[in-house]
């Protein structure tokens, strides 16, 4: 299974991405320009963190109009999975590709630690977790903060579209998420870091279930 990473300026973990994928998982992924506008030889697409074009106006507002996301939204609608990690997840809410936005965090300060997550395990993402396993996997972001109506939010609830959930509310986020999916399930935004959570030297490896999910569910190769 091949991945494109998705590069905008001011992206700053498309590298974690892509040694997640290549030298954790053995899989392949390659760097993909933000002017590009071919997914061609790709079966998957990555949105990494950051601060896309500086975070100017709304976190991931520009990035949404860059020319590659015409293709990000045909693989989507195609039902290839495409995943947004912090700043891509921001880019997928702002293409329309998931309900709701990300706000500034209630405290209004940048949050960077290590959190504790539960895990919906009923998604093609999360299928190597245990039901409601908790993990560990961190966090970097000023503008976490997910919000969503109350229409919004039972829609969520009712279509199993809530996939992980702050086992502490650090942001503010409704309901405590901190990543859900579309509801035809190949579409999925996180601001929690799990190609940072990779290796136990490095904190965590609660981060490799999450990429072996994808592989086993939407791949070509067996994990």
């Amino acid at each position: 299974m091949k991945f494109a990473v998705i590069v905008f300026p001011g992206s700053n973990c498309d590298m974690d991405l892509l040694w997640a994928i290549c030298d954790i998982m053995g899989a392949q992924a390659e760097y993909v320009r933000h002017d590009a506008e071919s997914l061609a030889g790709f079966d998957g697409v990555l949105l990494p963190g950051g601060f896309s074009y500086g975070d100017y106006l709304r976190c991931g507002a520009i990035a949404r109009f860059s020319s590659i996301m015409q293709e990000v939204i045909r693989f989507a609608k195609e039902g290839r999975p495409v995943f947004g990690t912090c700043n891509g997840f921001q880019v997928l809410t702002e293409a329309g590709l998931l309900p709701g936005s990300l706000r500034r965090n209630e405290s209004l300060h940048f949050i960077c630690k290590t959190v504790s997550l539960k895990v919906n395990n009923q998604t093609k993402f999360t299928s190597e977790y245990q039901q409601d396993e908790c993990i560990q996997v961190p966090v970097a972001h000023g503008e976490g903060n997910y919000y969503c109506d109350e229409e919004t939010l039972q829609q969520l609830e009712q279509n199993n579209q809530i996939v992980f959930r702050y086992e502490e509310n650090l942001n503010g986020s409704v309901a405590n998420i901190a990543g859900i999916c579309n509801e035809r399930g190949n579409v999925l935004g996180m601001m929690p870091h799990p190609e940072r959570a990779m290796e136990k030297l490095l904190g965590s490896d609660d981060g490799k279930k999450f990429f072996a999910s994808i592989l086993k569910n939407f791949g070509k190769v067996s994990v």
